[in-house]
């Protein structure tokens, strides 16, 4: 086959405080940054969909046409800049040659300001240049906000099993499978389609422990015989829009085959709704029970700092963690990655050694973050480039344009002017850190962070600190969701009239 192949992955919190112009594509931030043409070739060895896909497509003999593929940390609204200059190449490189078939490595969750179903304008744009002949499939996250529009105009579309996502590759090869199958089928394919009633905490998705781990083995055991593919994304619940949620979704030879293995999974969804909840500690709780557990432990207590979590929409910049780990004399700690442009700037300009009195963070306007005002010591200055070694971003080149360790009292703080998620352990040794030493580390992430952190923790923890990524959904101030729709597992059903009042 000639297959297109392009990529275009953000996810949105429409309640974060920051929006992603063009600029965020470029940079990558935590992303490979933006690659066009046989610069996609790159992506081979990267754990993402489209590094997957390609190295699959070229082994099995294809030849692709690479156009662009872009990703940024998650945050508030795609800009119609942004949306249009990218897509725009990708709808360029459409008309201007002839394929087979167009693969495109989506997130799902994408929502930009001028359309609430990003992937869906994608897909009926790409659809309507190419035609109801060619095939269009696509790779999604987990955390995708699958939409009816998004089923409908695509021809095959997959969803990661992990979270972490330690298999974004291989759900580019299965995009591939998937492909073959589709073209070498002698009969239409048969897809079915179902919401779930409530949404889910992202801190309650990690397959590492049940129920989702248990969910994903039983989709595995389901997708045999006249059932080809079977997704569940649990969604990203911080998209104000009407079908931001849990889905589940499958392709089949045969229609009651595929609308049983749907319905069997859906039906294990629902029964195990009490079980998707969530508890999470105060701060100062967290940062207590951590140094209980490190008084007896060789390993450092791992603290999510999830509601910070640039991942899911924060800024990296909130400072109540940082507070509880010195109001409670936490002694041998770190935390990161702090955004802080002018901070990281005073740090360098300040230099090595030296002391510098600043305001630090507390910038994200959410009730209950302030600035830290205080002497910090700099005692690292770096030029913030790695590569991630750890499972879940393996082999890709980061660039932050600059890393930073501060440190007061007892804590070291990784301090950088670009925004990044605390992915790899790598990301604590540019700043000169090695946190294999450290007592408490405290990560801003919700889960990724447990691909590389896992083996060397004495203790996971999930603290919620103030933040703009709201940990419980139901904490968010809804008004466009779905009526009936639970804002959380056996929470409160939404309603218009409700939020109108």
């Amino acid at each position: 086959m000639r297959i297109l192949v392009a990529g275009f992955e953000h996810e949105t919190n429409t309640f974060a405080p920051s929006k992603a112009h063009y600029r965020n594509f470029l940079k990558g931030e935590g992303y490979p940054a933006l690659r066009r043409g046989a610069e996609l070739y790159e992506l081979q060895e990267i754990n993402l969909g489209a590094g997957g896909f390609i190295k699959a497509a070229l082994s099995a003999g294809h030849e692709l046409i690479p156009v662009v593929w872009g990703g940024a940390s998650a945050s508030a609204h795609v800009t119609t800049a942004a949306f249009e200059q990218i897509f725009g190449e990708i709808a360029e490189a459409a008309r201007k040659h002839s394929y087979d078939s167009v693969f495109i490595n989506l997130h799902g969750a994408m929502v930009t300001e001028a359309h609430d179903d990003g992937e869906g304008e994608i897909l009926a744009r790409l659809r309507s240049i190419i035609g109801s002949d060619v095939p269009l499939v696509a790779s999604l996250d987990l955390h995708a906000n699958v939409t009816a529009k998004m089923i409908d105009l695509a021809d095959g579309l997959i969803a990661y099993q992990t979270y972490p996502h330690l298999d974004m590759a291989d759900t580019g090869a299965k995009v591939l499978e998937l492909l073959h199958e589709y073209r070498v089928s002698p009969t239409p394919w048969f897809k079915t389609f179902s919401r779930l009633p409530f949404l889910i905490p992202i801190n309650g998705m990690c397959t590492l422990v049940d129920p989702a781990r248990r969910v994903y083995e039983r989709l595995r055991e389901l997708q045999k015989g006249d059932v080809i593919s079977l997704s569940f994304a649990p969604g990203f619940p911080a998209a104000d829009f009407p079908e931001c949620g849990p889905t589940v979704w499958g392709y089949g030879r045969d229609r009651h085959a595929v609308e049983d293995a749907v319905s069997t999974l859906v039906d294990m969804i629902v029964a195990e709704e009490k079980n998707w909840r969530v508890d999470f500690l105060s701060p100062r709780d967290a940062v207590e029970q951590a140094m209980r557990i490190t008084a007896d432990a060789r390993k450092p207590v791992v603290i999510s700092d999830t509601q910070d979590n640039p991942g899911a929409g924060g800024d990296g910049n909130t400072t109540g963690m940082l507070k509880a780990l010195l109001d409670c004399g936490a002694a041998n700690a770190a935390i990161g990655v702090f955004y802080d442009p002018a901070a990281f700037e005073a740090a360098r300009e300040a230099g090595v050694g030296t002391d510098i009195t600043i305001a630090l963070g507390g910038t994200s306007d959410v009730e209950g973050d302030s600035p830290l005002c205080g002497t910090f010591h700099v005692d690292f200055i770096g030029d913030g480039t790695c590569t991630f070694e750890g499972p879940m971003f393996h082999g890709n080149k980061v660039d932050l344009g600059g890393v930073a360790c501060l440190r007061i009292a007892g804590v070291s703080i990784v301090v950088s002017p670009t925004k990044a998620q605390m992915f790899d352990r790598v990301l604590y040794r540019i700043a000169g850190i090695e946190p294999e030493t450290k007592s408490i580390l405290v990560n801003k992430s919700s889960v990724h962070f447990r691909a590389d952190f896992t083996e060397i923790a004495a203790a996971i923890i999930v603290a919620k600190a103030p933040g703009p990524m709201k940990a419980d959904p139901d904490d968010l101030p809804w008004t466009r969701l779905a009526e009936g729709m639970r804002t959380s597992p056996m929470g409160p059903a939404f309603s218009s009239l409700i939020s109108e009042d």
